[in-house]
């Protein structure tokens, strides 16, 4: 997929993400794009910005291989955007004391990471998995939020992201 030459809107960045993981289903046999979408309304329902919400629409597009970090390091996206969804990509036998330190390293990452953790922790999303695995992802989920920071039932407004103000 050729990068964009300018920078993209969210609706073209959307469509890219879209058409990069056109192909690809969730554990629960849904398309793949269910997911994104809600991970980027997640992050907007979080007051995140739109660099945020492009990020959260590439969260997984390195990670799953689907779009390459040549691609990304070509692509015409503002460098907090790149910045972004390379924090958030896990990588192979990558422990996850470093993946979330990186995560928390790095400007406006950590709400994509909440909103996709949220998204993924659904219940009714872990209710159509088998047993073995709804028990095997939630404890997963758990202990990465732990190592974020993130606490359980606490408002996205009493923890602001410092991404958001950066600029101010």
């Amino acid at each position: 997929m050729p990068a964009p030459r300018s920078n993209p809107t969210l609706a073209e960045v959307e469509a890219i993400a879209r058409t990069a993981h056109a192909d690809q289903k969730d554990k629960a046999g849904r398309p793949y794009a269910e997911h994104l979408a809600a991970v980027a309304e997640g992050v907007r329902a979080r007051g995140g910005s739109d660099e945020q919400i492009a990020a959260a629409w590439l969260h997984d597009a390195v990670e799953d291989e689907v779009l390459s970090e040549e691609w990304l390091a070509r692509a015409a996206l503002p460098q907090q955007v790149k910045d972004m969804v390379l924090a958030v990509t896990k990588r192979d036998g990558e422990d996850l004391a470093s993946y979330t330190g990186r995560i928390l390293a790095t400007p406006g990452a950590l709400l994509i990471k909440e909103s996709d953790l949220a998204h993924n922790a659904d219940p009714d999303r872990l209710a159509v998995l088998d047993p073995a695995t709804r028990t095997r992802l939630t404890a997963k989920y758990t202990q990465v939020r732990a190592l974020l920071g993130l606490t359980p039932g606490e408002p996205p407004a009493d923890r602001p992201d410092p991404a958001n103000t950066a600029g101010d």
